[in-house]
C-alpha cells in the first residue's frame, strides 16, 4: 500500500519516472503508513537510519533520513502528513537517533518549518524538482 500512494503522488501526479521512486533503500528502510477506517492507504513515509542513511546525511550515523513522504489527495490538509512525519520522529528517537534531516521539495517548505525543520545548504534538483536539505534535532 505504500508504493501504490507513492507512486499516485510522486510518478503519477509528479511524473518522477518510476525507476528513480523506488530503490534498494526501499528493501532495508522503516516504512509508516497512514489507513482510513475502511483500510484505505492515506499516505506513507520511510526512515533510512545507520549505514543506509549514510550517503543521504553525510555519513553522520547519529541523522536519519526521512524520505518518500506522501501523502494522497484526498487527505491533503487532514493532518496526515503531520501524523506521518510525527510517526518517523519517533522510529528515529527509538532508535537513538539525534536528528531527522530531510530533503524538501521547495513547495513544501512551509509545511516542515511548521514542523521545526531548518533548512541548510543551497536549493538543487533532484529528478528535476527543485529540493531544499532541512534538519529537526530530536
Amino acid at each position: 500500500m505504500c508504493f501504490a500512494v507513492r507512486k499516485q503522488v510522486f510518478v503519477v501526479e509528479q511524473g518522477v519516472p518510476e525507476d528513480l521512486e523506488y530503490d534498494a533503500y526501499d528493501a532495508v528502510a522503516v516504512h509508516v503508513l497512514a489507513v482510513r477506517d475502511d483500510g484505505t492507504a492515506l499516505g506513507t513515509g520511510r526512515l533510512l537510519y545507520g549505514a543506509q542513511a549514510a550517503d543521504k546525511v553525510g555519513g553522520d550515523l547519529t541523522l536519519g533520513s526521512l524520505g518518500r513522504l506522501a501523502v494522497a489527495e484526498e487527505a491533503r490538509g487532514l493532518g496526515v502528513g503531520v501524523a506521518l512525519v510525527r510517526a518517523i520522529e519517533d522510529a528515529a528517537r527509538a532508535r537513538g537517533l539525534a536528528a531527522v534531516d530531510l530533503h524538501a521539495q521547495t513547495h513544501a517548505l512551509g509545511f516542515y518549518e511548521r514542523l521545526r525543520y531548518e533548512p541548510y545548504g543551497p536549493e538543487y534538483l533532484e529528478a528535476g524538482i527543485p529540493h531544499q536539505g532541512m534538519r529537526r534535532a530530536l
